[in-house]
């Protein structure tokens, strides 16, 4: 029997959407969140191996252990997948999922013991506070020591702590970024998403279009649209490479194949480019893992995992922005929320 997916077109339907990353079969997620400054980790763990993929589309990105996920190379699994801010400080985070699983006895047997593999990538939070305060082996740990299959926490917590989007016209005018998750289930299997929105351009609601936040008026009060402003010959301010990021996993517990687990990678990008613009640019390292687990035992095929696939994506990233809270930082401007700023004519 076939069920229609329900969309969630308005605004309030996207923070009404019940699904979630943690529906997925196999899947468990937690989230580390540094109270002495915006910035954390989130882990997405799948202790009895899951096939894996990743995309980095972003030309700045900030990654480790992506190599081994090329469908052409060896190992077929994976066992948990970290997102952290902190820059490439914050790819740490990863050393603390790889010794929480061998604690658990997962990983790769090697017979004289297991590897984990944990691939992972990192956003650049380092303006929001004392960038010597950043995710480290220890933070890594605390979040998988806390995971769960239940619905994780969304808004400024974890990966999407210091997440700041909207920067193409200064940094004080941007706004506060976060961390959201989404999934769609058919025929009895789900596709989710984690995301961590720090991106460069701007994000909108993937649906309708309307701009839900990203650079605001010099006044600071309404949103610009930097998409309209760079159509409309506006300078854009200089940005530094790598500052800007997205970053997220899809998970599935469909039968999937390394190859078929990469491909998903890639078309989940779809999902940014509908609620992110611009999006991919030369200073955001934007990457995707997918994930596999086949706890569902059923095959879906690839056309309509990869719609749910990118759905999912977009969908989560808009609930990063909504659900994110405006932080004040010490001896720095606060930045605004999605809930706190005016949209343009209103």
């Amino acid at each position: 029997m076939h069920h229609a997916v329900p969309r969630p077109h308005s605004t309030a339907g996207l923070l009404a959407h019940a699904g979630h990353i943690g529906l997925v079969q196999g899947i468990s997620v937690g989230h580390f969140t540094d109270a002495r400054r915006p910035t954390g980790c989130s882990v997405v763990l799948c202790p009895q191996g899951a096939v894996g993929g990743v995309d980095v589309r972003g030309a700045a990105p900030g990654t480790r252990e992506t190599d081994l996920l090329h469908p052409s190379n060896l190992v077929q699994q994976v066992h948990g997948i970290m997102l952290s801010g902190g820059s490439a400080w914050g790819l740490d985070a990863a050393t603390g999922a790889v010794r929480w699983l061998e604690e658990q006895g997962a990983g790769l047997d090697i017979a004289v013991g297991r590897i984990p593999l944990v691939p992972a990538a990192v956003l650049f939070d380092v303006m929001m506070g004392d960038m010597r305060i950043r995710p480290d082996a220890a933070a890594g740990h605390a979040a998988c020591a806390v995971a769960g299959q239940g619905r994780p926490a969304e808004g400024s917590v974890g990966a999407g702590a210091g997440a700041v989007v909207g920067k193409l016209f200064g940094h004080g005018r941007a706004m506060k970024g976060g961390l959201g998750t989404a999934s769609f289930t058919v025929d009895g299997v789900t596709v989710g998403a984690l995301v961590a929105c720090n991106a460069l351009g701007d994000v909108y609601n993937p649906y309708t279009g309307e701009l839900l936040a990203g650079a605001r008026q010099p006044d600071g009060k309404t949103l610009l649209n930097a998409r309209d402003a760079l159509m409309a010959g506006q300078e854009p301010h200089p940005v530094l490479a790598g500052s800007n990021t997205t970053i997220g996993v899809v998970a599935t517990d469909a039968r999937i194949t390394k190859a078929q687990a990469h491909r998903l990678a890639v078309v989940a990008h779809d999902g940014l480019a509908r609620a992110i613009n611009p999006v991919h640019t030369m200073s955001d390292g934007d990457s995707l893992f997918a994930l596999g687990t086949g706890q569902s035992g059923k095959d879906l095929g690839m056309m309509t995992l990869s719609t749910l696939a990118a759905e999912a994506v977009a969908v989560a990233t808009a609930r990063a922005i909504l659900l994110a809270r405006s932080m004040p930082v010490a001896g720095q401007q606060t930045l605004p929320c999605a809930s706190e700023i005016r949209q343009p004519g209103r």
